[in-house]
C-alpha cells in the first residue's frame, strides 16, 4: 500500500474517531493495524498517531484494572 494511501486511511481513522468516540476501541484497533503496516514497510510513523495510540492503550489497560478490581 503506497504510503499517500495510508496516510488517507489515517486521517479518515482520526475523523471517525472524532465523530463517534463511543467506538474508540475499534478505531484504535484500526490505527495500531495501520501504523504496524507501516512499520513492515519501513515508513516513517506519524509521531501524533504513536503517541495517541500509546494513550489510547493505556487507557484500554487502566479501563481493564479498574473492572477487574471491581469484579
Amino acid at each position: 500500500m503506497a504510503f499517500e494511501d495510508l496516510k488517507a486511511e489515517i486521517a479518515l481513522l482520526l475523523n471517525q474517531m472524532e465523530n463517534q468516540p463511543e467506538d474508540r476501541h475499534e478505531l484504535y484497533l484500526q490505527i495500531r493495524e495501520k501504523l504496524n503496516e507501516m512499520r513492515v514497510f519501513g515508513m516513517p510513523l506519524p509521531g501524533d498517531l504513536v503517541r495517541l495510540e500509546k494513550e489510547l492503550e493505556a487507557q484500554f489497560r487502566s479501563e481493564e484494572r479498574a473492572a477487574a478490581a471491581r469484579a
